[in-house]
C-alpha cells in the first residue's frame, strides 16, 4: 500500500518527538558520545597513501569567534600573504557552531583528487568536519588536524579522530606533551599561531588614561578554566574601587553558562569595571588592546593563549598564570608569570571536568600585587611591552608560518623547501 501523505507527517512528528524527549533526556555526556561513534564510523577516512602537495586547503570553523576559529583565520591569511595558494573550507554550520563573524572572502578550497587538507577541527570532531567534506574531497588528500587542547592528557575520544589524520599540528609544547599520550603513529609538530599576519595600528598615549587591565572570557570555553572571577578578583584586590583604574572584561557566549554568567555580572557590578558581552571585528579588538595597560589572564590552562600573543603583538604586558601552553612565551622577559599551584581539573561546566588531571589554581594576591607595581613603573610596563613585541615579531610572524607549512609539504613529498615569499 502507498504511503499516505499523513502518516509522512505522522512519522515526522514522531521522530522529532523522540529527539526531543528521548535524545535530550540522556546524560549530556552519552550524547556527546554517541554522537562522536557514530560519525567515526560513517566518515570517510584518510588514504594510507596520500602524500602532502599542493593544493593546499585550509579547513575550519571561520565564522566562529573561538580560539580555533581565529586558528583557522590566522591560518588562512598568513598563507596568502606569504603568496601560497591557499582555499579555505568553512565548516561553521556544519559543526553548528556560533556564526558569530561574517563570512571570510576566501578561495573556495573543495576539489577532488591529491592535495593537502589542514583542519583547525579537534580530535572528537574530526570524523564529523570529515563527514561535512564528503569523500570526493577526502580521498587521495594528505590530512593534517591542527589541535589545542588544554590539559595535560587526552581523553580517550580524542583517540576517535587518529585515523582521519596523517599528521598532527599543535601551538605549543604543552599540548604537543598532551597529544603524544595517544598519538604513537602519526607525527606531531608545534606550529604556533602566525599572529603577526595583522600588523596593528600604533597606539596613542596611555598616560592621560585611566591605568587599564583587560582580560577576556569565552563561556563554551569553561569560564571555570578562563577564571574570569580570579580575575576580577585579582583586580578588585589591587586597587578596590579606585576611580583611576579599569577592568574591561570582554566575554563572549555567557548565555552558554547561566550560572556562571550571573555571578560575573554581579562582580562586575563595580563603578570601574566594564564587562563587554558584545561581538567585536578586527578593528574592536584592536581599540580594546589600544586601551589596555595590561593584559590578564588568570587561567587554569591553556592550550596556547592567543588573547596573550594578541596583547603582546601589540607591545602591552602580560600577567598570566605561568603554567601550560603559554609557558612558552609568557617570561619574566615580556610579562609576569603568575605562581600557581596545581589541583584536579573540576568544572561545574563539565567541558573540562577531568578529576583525574590537573590544572591551575594561580595565586590571586600574586597578580594584584603584580598589577599595583605595574601601575606604578610606566617605564617598567615600557620595557616588558616593547620585549614582548620583538618576541612576537620575531616568532609569530607569516615567514616562520610560512617556513612550517613548506617544510612539512617538502619533508613529505621529498623535495628541497622553497624560499619564502615576504609580504
Amino acid at each position: 500500500m502507498a504511503e499516505q501523505p499523513g502518516n509522512k507527517v505522522t512519522l515526522a512528528w514522531m521522530g522529532d518527538l523522540l529527539h526531543r524527549k528521548l535524545w535530550r533526556s540522556l546524560p549530556y555526556g552519552l550524547r556527546r558520545s554517541a554522537l562522536f561513534q557514530a560519525t567515526a564510523l560513517a566518515a570517510p577516512r584518510r588514504s594510507s597513501s596520500a602524500v602532502a602537495t599542493m593544493p593546499l586547503t585550509i579547513v575550519g570553523t571561520f565564522r566562529a569567534a573561538s580560539g580555533l576559529g581565529q586558528s583557522a583565520r590566522l591560518s588562512y591569511q598568513a598563507l596568502r600573504a606569504a603568496g601560497i595558494a591557499a582555499g579555505a573550507i568553512d565548516l561553521t554550520a556544519a559543526l553548528r557552531q556560533p556564526a558569530d563573524l561574517p563570512a571570510l572572502a576566501a578561495a573556495d578550497g573543495r576539489s577532488s583528487g591529491p592535495g593537502t587538507l589542514l583542519v583547525h577541527v579537534n580530535g572528537p570532531l574530526m570524523p564529523l568536519a570529515c563527514l561535512a567534506l564528503g569523500r570526493d574531497v577526502i580521498r587521495a588528500k594528505y590530512v593534517i588536524g591542527y589541535w589545542a587542547w588544554e590539559l595535560p592528557h587526552m581523553p580517550a575520544e580524542w583517540r576517535l579522530g587518529l585515523p582521519f589524520v596523517h599528521e598532527i599540528w599543535v601551538p605549543s609544547r604543552f599540548t604537543a606533551s598532551a597529544i603524544a599520550t595517544i598519538a604513537t603513529k602519526q607525527p606531531i609538530r608545534v606550529v604556533p599561531h602566525p599572529v603577526a599576519v595583522r600588523r596593528p595600528p600604533p597606539t596613542s598615549t596611555k598616560e592621560d588614561r585611566p591605568f587599564t587591565v583587560l582580560t577576556f572570557c569565552d563561556a563554551c570555553s569553561s569560564t571555570v578554566r578562563k577564571n574570569t572571577e580570579g580575575a576580577i578578583k585579582a583586580f578588585r584586590e589591587a586597587f578596590g574601587s579606585d576611580p583611576g583604574t579599569r577592568l574591561i572584561v570582554k566575554a563572549m557566549h555567557l548565555d552558554a553558562a547561566p550560572q556562571a554568567a550571573a555571578r560575573i555580572r554581579e562582580l562586575c557590578a563595580a563603578q570601574n569595571i566594564v564587562l563587554d558581552e558584545s561581538v567585536v571585528d578586527a578593528t574592536e579588538l584592536d581599540d580594546l588592546y589600544a586601551q589596555a595597560h595590561v593584559v590578564l589572564s588568570l587561567h587554569r590552562s591553556e592550550g596556547f593563549g592567543l588573547t596573550l600573543a594578541e596583547g603582546m603583538l601589540r607591545g602591552v604586558p602580560v600577567v598570566a598564570t605561568g603554567w601550560s601552553g603559554n609557558a612558552d612565551f609568557t617570561t619574566k622577559a615580556c610579562g609576569v608569570p603568575v605562581p600557581c599551584r596545581l589541583v584536579p581539573a573540576e568544572d561545574p561546566q563539565r567541558t573540562y571536568h577531568f578529576p583525574n588531571m590537573r590544572w591551575a589554581e594561580p595565586d590571586v594576591s600574586a597578580a594584584a600585587r603584580a598589577l599595583v607595581a605595574l601601575r606604578a613603573d610606566p617605564d617598567r610596563r615600557q620595557r616588558l611591552g616593547a620585549a614582548a613585541a620583538a618576541f612576537a615579531m620575531a616568532n609569530w610572524s607569516i615567514e616562520n608560518y610560512a617556513c612550517c607549512v613548506r617544510e612539512a609539504l617538502a619533508d613529505t613529498i621529498g623535495v628541497a623547501k622553497p624560499s619564502v615569499v615576504k609580504q
